[in-house]
C-alpha cells in the first residue's frame, strides 16, 4: 500500500474546539481518516518517539503546558527527551491536539488548517 492509500490519522480529542474544526476539516476533504481518541488509546512511548519524528520536534514541545498535571508534576523541571515521552505516554492529556500525520509528515493544528499542510501533495 502507498502513502497515498494509507489514511490520515488525526490524534483527536473530542471536548477540544481546534481538535473537532480540525477533524472538520479533513471530513470536508474527503479520503481515507483514521481517528484516535488518543485519551481512550493513550499512545505509546514508541508511537510518541515515532510521532514527534514526523513533527520534527523535541518531544517537550509536544507538552500543553496550560494542563493543570503539569503544572503540579512538570513546571519548572529539566527533563530529557526520554523523560517527556515518558510523560506523554503516562498522561495523554499532556499531548498537544489535535495532531494530524501521514506517511512521515505531521503537524499539529494550532490553528486548524496547519493541518492540511501535510496534505501537500496527496491527491484527494
Amino acid at each position: 500500500m502507498s502513502t497515498a492509500d494509507k489514511p490520515i490519522t488525526i490524534y483527536h480529542n473530542p471536548r477540544c474546539g481546534k481538535s473537532r474544526a480540525a477533524l472538520a476539516l479533513l471530513q470536508q476533504r474527503g479520503g481515507a481518516l483514521e481517528v484516535v481518541e488518543y485519551l481512550k488509546q493513550p499512545l505509546a512511548k514508541e508511537e510518541l518517539r515515532a510521532l514527534v519524528r514526523k513533527l520534527k520536534i523535541k518531544p517537550e514541545e509536544l507538552v500543553r503546558k496550560g494542563e493543570q498535571i503539569y503544572k503540579e508534576r512538570y513546571e519548572g523541571k529539566t527533563l530529557t527527551d526520554e523523560q517527556w515521552l515518558d510523560a506523554l505516554a503516562r498522561d495523554p492529556i499532556l499531548m498537544e491536539r489535535p495532531v494530524v500525520a501521514h506517511g512521515d509528515r505531521a503537524a499539529i493544528g494550532r490553528p486548524p488548517e496547519k493541518v492540511l499542510e501535510i496534505l501537500v501533495n496527496r491527491e484527494w
